[in-house]
């Protein structure tokens, strides 16, 4: 039988997370968590992972989503773009039909005012869910299907789909302005595009 138990999974001795670049999460994964999140009936962990995929964001620029960005008349939106915190420069994601229905449950199960923030702070009055907090939510989302929680973060998030369409198109061009880079060298940083990568899909081409 499944274990849902939501605890904080166990950190290094030293209580800090291991350094370097985060994992993307593998299709397996992403579903494997998303099966256990809908089977445990967590509406808004399931609305926040989904849309953590799809949208790409920083994590400050997630928390601080409300509904209207979201939201329109006819439902939650296919496309959204918002600007960034961080580079001020607008962004544009897709919100997939996956991302819409958990969406529209957890909004339909809170019966949430336009105003309001997507995902609000349940321990702050007003507040959002924290980046901290959110940190927090992928360790055990990570945790539930077996993965070590000190390899993943939020920007294994937010590195998922990326990493995904640039192993199959190579187009780095496209890679950047779904992560909203200003310069195409921070993408190639981002993703650890390495001489080997390119050497790959050049090979894999029949002249």
């Amino acid at each position: 039988m499944l274990e849902f138990a939501m605890s904080a999974p166990p950190r290094p001795p030293s209580g800090r997370r291991v350094a370097g670049a985060k994992l993307a999460l593998k299709p397996v994964d992403v579903w494997g968590i998303r099966v256990r999140l809908q089977v445990a009936l967590k509406a808004r962990d399931l609305a926040l992972f989904d849309l953590a995929l799809d949208s790409k964001l920083r994590g400050c620029d997630l928390m601080s989503l409300t509904v209207s960005d979201l939201l329109s008349s006819t439902g939650v939106r296919s496309r959204v773009m918002i600007l960034q915190r961080k580079t001020g420069r607008p962004v544009q994601f897709e919100v997939t039909e996956q991302t819409r229905r958990s969406l529209t449950a957890w909004l339909n199960q809170n019966n949430m005012a336009r105003e309001e923030w997507l995902f609000p702070s349940r321990s702050k009055r007003g507040s959002h869910l924290s980046t901290r907090q959110y940190a927090r939510l992928v360790d055990r989302w990570v945790a539930l299907i077996g993965l070590d929680p000190t390899s993943y973060g939020t920007h294994s998030m937010r590195r998922t789909k990326v990493s995904l369409l640039y192993k199959k198109t190579g187009n780095l061009r496209a890679c950047q302005l779904l992560l909203g880079h200003t310069k195409l060298e921070s993408t190639v940083r981002y993703l650890g595009v390495e001489v080997d990568d390119a050497l790959e899909l050049s090979e894999a081409l029949e002249l």
